[in-house]
């Protein structure tokens, strides 16, 4: 980020000594000197231009101007006004952030004395008797001017108020449906007909008709817009390496819970399934050599905490032996790696997208959900994840070897492509779409649509059973004969 750069104004004899002090203070201070950048005379290089000329360019130029107002007026020009007050009024005339700081005294020039007064009737001002004093009171200054320009914030970034942003970039559609389910699953006290902004105001989402950061995330209707890297970047290696070109990459934009789902239908369509039979039971198993939920839960973890001022992204990465999760945000000083393991005290770094992820059933409790995608690797075989805090927070679930798999708890092997998954789990029956994005655990409808129903209705491996009504609510799929020849071969290399 650019400094901000600061204009120091006073009579450079009288306050020589205060202004040296406030051009290293502000240059060397660990806080301060990473957003400001001072600017007094005393260190302009010899050009052939007059002062006065110097002065004003230097104003119209910077961010803040910083006055010292003492005993002296001081060189008058033609006009009776002082280089002092023509900085102050050329920073009045250009709306910059105007800081006034006053030393005591029991007797002043009368034109000070006036421009003191012109000063105090537009702006507030600061008093001061020492160099110390007026350090502080500077710092207190900078550091409010920093908190009100949302520069530094002493609220969470996804409480923050978005000044660009307004109700209208809110989707009505996404708040209702999720008001649906939220009041379903967690007893949410409104309905799909309550008041849009009452629903708001009740998540802490919307003040004095200002939106926050995390309304558009959860509900915007192009959060990309206002958050351009609120990305998921999903890539899938058959080696155990990145190694280019990338065999299958997309990067997923919209919503919160829009980029959760397709990041995790992404992972569920390029790992091993693995399908049970109709021997002893109506319904055929599926599952996934990894927990739908590890994956899921790996996925939310790194949206809901991740650091959305950074120019990262989040990162799903799948490779021949374990996948990957990664996201920028800075895990808490309050918890260890080893707590994560177990129930522990939540501490999400955006708890506005948290709590609404917990409403929608994204989340299934606080604290809990690191526990539980351990306990379902550990029960899988996978060992317990990794969560590696550096440079970012990074999660990573070791897959199994192919070896080391027990073929006599797995009727069919692993199918792989999307495609196969389908036809597998169509059988001989006709299903709905819900039913098989049910069986498969998947949520995303686009996704689904995109990746296993279009590619088979192309392939001819399926047909549906009302063709000249694709849309239809009542639609449902079956195999074809050529999918059904597939679905034989597929049982045979089992």
């Amino acid at each position: 980020m650019q400094r901000k750069k600061v204009f120091i104004s006073s009579v450079q004899s009288e306050f020589a000594i205060e202004r040296q002090v406030l051009f290293e203070y502000l240059t060397t201070d660990a806080l301060l000197g990473k957003f400001f950048e001072p600017f007094i005379f005393e260190n302009v290089p010899a050009l052939n231009v007059t002062p006065s000329a110097i002065f004003i360019k230097e104003v119209e130029n910077c961010d803040i101007y910083l006055g010292i107002f003492g005993q002296h007026y001081g060189f008058e020009d033609i006009e009776g006004i002082s280089p002092t007050e023509r900085e102050f009024d050329a920073a009045t005339k250009e709306n910059k952030t105007r800081l006034v700081y006053i030393k005591h005294e029991e007797l002043r020039h009368l034109k000070e004395e006036l421009l003191i007064r012109k000063a105090e009737s537009v702006i507030v001002r600061r008093s001061f008797n020492t160099s110390e004093q007026l350090k502080t009171a500077v710092y207190s200054s900078l550091v409010n001017y920093l908190i009100e320009n949302e520069i530094i914030r002493t609220t969470p970034f996804d409480a923050t108020l978005n000044r660009e942003a307004s109700f209208e970039d809110l989707s009505e559609e996404k708040i209702r449906k999720f008001v649906g389910v939220a009041h379903r699953k967690r007893a949410f006290p409104f309905t799909e007909d309550s008041n849009i902004k009452d629903v708001l105001t009740h998540l802490n989402l919307i003040k004095d008709e200002h939106i926050t950061n995390a309304a558009i995330l959860l509900f915007g209707k192009k959060p990309q817009r206002f958050f351009i890297t609120s990305e998921v970047r999903c890539a899938h290696f058959h080696g155990l390496d990145k190694v280019k070109p990338i065999p299958s990459y997309q990067v997923y934009k919209g919503d919160v819970f829009e980029m959760i789902e397709q990041a995790a239908d992404f992972v569920l369509s390029k790992i091993n399934l693995y399908v049970g039979d109709r021997s002893k039971k109506v319904n055929v198993d599926v599952e996934y050599e990894i927990p739908k939920q590890a994956v899921t839960e790996a996925i939310v973890n790194a949206v809901a905490h991740r650091d959305y001022t950074s120019n990262g992204s989040v990162q799903v990465m799948l490779f021949a032996d374990r996948f990957e999760v990664s996201n920028p945000g800075n895990f808490p000083n309050e918890l260890t790696i080893e707590q994560l393991y177990t129930a522990h005290r939540s501490m999400p770094a955006n708890p506005l997208l948290a709590e609404a992820m917990y409403l929608f059933g994204t989340i299934e409790r606080m604290g809990t959900g690191t526990e539980e995608m351990t306990k379902q690797c550990l029960e899988k075989g996978l060992g317990k994840p990794e969560f590696i805090s550096s440079y970012g927070f990074q999660t990573i679930i070791r897959r199994l070897d192919k070896n080391t798999i027990d073929m006599k708890l797995i009727v069919n092997a692993p199918v792989n492509a999307p495609v196969e998954k389908l036809i597998i789990t169509v059988g001989n029956d006709s299903v709905t779409r819900i039913e098989i994005m049910n069986k498969l655990q998947l949520s995303h409808k686009q996704s689904f649509l995109q990746n296993y129903i279009q590619p088979a209705l192309k392939l001819e491996l399926i047909k549906m059973t009302i063709p000249n009504k694709p849309n239809s609510r009542l639609q449902k799929y079956r195999l074809t004969e050529k999918g059904i020849e597939l679905r034989k071969k597929i049982k045979k290399i089992s």
